[in-house]
């Protein structure tokens, strides 16, 4: 059984019969850097709420090129998992854990009943709902009406707000796959950046300094 204290970062949007529930039914997991917690094509069993950590989750093209849709923090749930589970669909998306990521994985079938039983556990899924219809809004508008290198700076800054670090501790390689372009691309646009006085590049890691 789960401990409720681990429960912290969602008892201001649960209730108390659905933490129990929780912890009885819920499993604990925990994701190194880079594990892969869903893929496409998976038959999702589980719906993960995530308890530390953070979570990247794509989208993939027929050539096998990744997409970052939107990162998922403590406290959050993946909404397109939680389609998947509803409409019992194989997974459209790919979840990789950015960092060590502790996880509570529940069953489709205690999603669905506190859906339908549970007011405290139907607002936290409408909710993350329209949070992350909104990321991927923001997706779609940074890449339909902002150029790379304006991309590429509001990546950094995000990653900042993510982290609470100005200290982004990523290789350009890693930035070009999560902004889907190449790492020479990068390379010339941080070093841009650092011309501008903005950020200070070294060995696989990034100072933000304006932000």
């Amino acid at each position: 059984m789960i401990q409720k204290e681990i429960l912290a970062p969602f008892h201001y949007n649960f209730d108390e019969q659905l933490v129990n529930s929780i912890t009885k039914n819920g499993v604990l997991k925990t994701f190194e850097a880079n594990d892969i917690i869903m893929d496409i094509d998976q038959e999702l069993t589980h719906v993960p709420l995530l308890l530390e950590g953070n979570i990247k989750v794509f989208r993939e093209d027929n050539n096998g090129n990744e997409l970052l849709l939107y990162v998922l923090e403590t406290g959050d749930t993946c909404a397109m998992s939680l389609t998947c589970c509803m409409a019992k669909s194989k997974s459209k998306i790919r979840a990789v854990a950015d960092k060590t990521s502790t996880v509570i994985m529940i069953p489709n079938e205690k999603m669905s009943e506190w859906f339908h039983n549970n007011d405290s556990w139907r607002n936290f899924i409408l909710q993350s709902y329209q949070i992350r219809f909104n990321e991927m809004l923001e997706t779609i508008d940074t890449l339909a009406f902002m150029k790379m290198d304006e991309r590429l700076f509001k990546y950094l800054i995000d990653q900042v707000k993510l982290n609470a670090s100005t200290t982004i501790s990523k290789t350009h390689q890693n930035i070009a796959e999560d902004l889907h372009t190449s790492r020479v691309v990068i390379s010339r646009l941080l070093k841009q950046l650092e011309n501008d006085n903005k950020i200070k590049l070294s060995r696989n890691k990034i100072e933000v300094l304006d932000f």
